[in-house]
């Protein structure tokens, strides 16, 4: 198969987000080989290649505005998080960075009912077990949606965490998500007070 035919499926694979090696091996050795075209293509439409052979995978972001160039309009569309999903994030990233200083594997599987018991420290106090834990799904779903996490098939209620979420969920994302952290602990304190006064 020539360049060309390549080219096109790695394309379309990045743009439908992100590509693992574990699997699509053909596709990633596709992209390695052809991986000068495909930044040289993505930059024409503002789109920048980010991949990590080590972790073995690759993905396309917005490309940083130039000063000099025209704004482009956005072809990667940003999706504001709810509070829950950011937090299920948080402590998957911190579980994660946990898992690689102490674990040789490369696979971090977690339980629901293990990202429940973390989620419980910073959620309001519930008596309806059930209600949390449908919610829990609900947002546990937006994260397997977002490719985050990947439900295990043979086990229910198991999830791999996704090696991609080291580059989503960086120093700077856990910096602002602390002072929005910091600010809705602040504002429920003042609500606190108030309804004790």
């Amino acid at each position: 198969m020539n360049d060309d035919n390549r080219l096109g499926p790695v394309l379309v694979s990045l743009f439908q987000g992100v590509l693992y090696r574990e699997s699509a091996e053909t596709l990633w050795q596709s992209l390695l080989d052809l991986q000068a075209r495909v930044r040289d293509y993505c930059s024409v439409i503002g789109l920048e290649l980010i991949l990590d052979d080590a972790e073995g995978y690759a993905y396309l972001r917005q490309r940083a505005p130039m000063p000099d160039a025209p704004d482009m309009p956005r072809l990667v569309q940003r999706r504001p998080l709810s509070f829950p999903v950011s937090l299920i994030l948080v402590l998957l990233r911190k579980k994660l960075a946990e898992f690689d200083a102490t674990s040789g594997d490369t696979r971090l599987v977690i339980g629901r009912d293990d990202i429940a018991d973390q989620m419980r420290l910073f959620l309001p106090d519930t008596a309806n077990e059930a209600r949390l834990l449908d919610r829990m799904d609900t947002h546990l779903n937006k994260v397997v949606e977002l490719g985050f996490l990947r439900r295990l098939r043979a086990q229910d209620g198991q999830f791999e965490v996704r090696r991609v979420l080291k580059a989503f969920v960086d120093a700077q994302w856990l910096d602002d998500f602390a002072q929005r952290l910091d600010s809705y602990a602040t504002h429920a304190g003042s609500l606190d007070a108030r309804e004790a006064e």
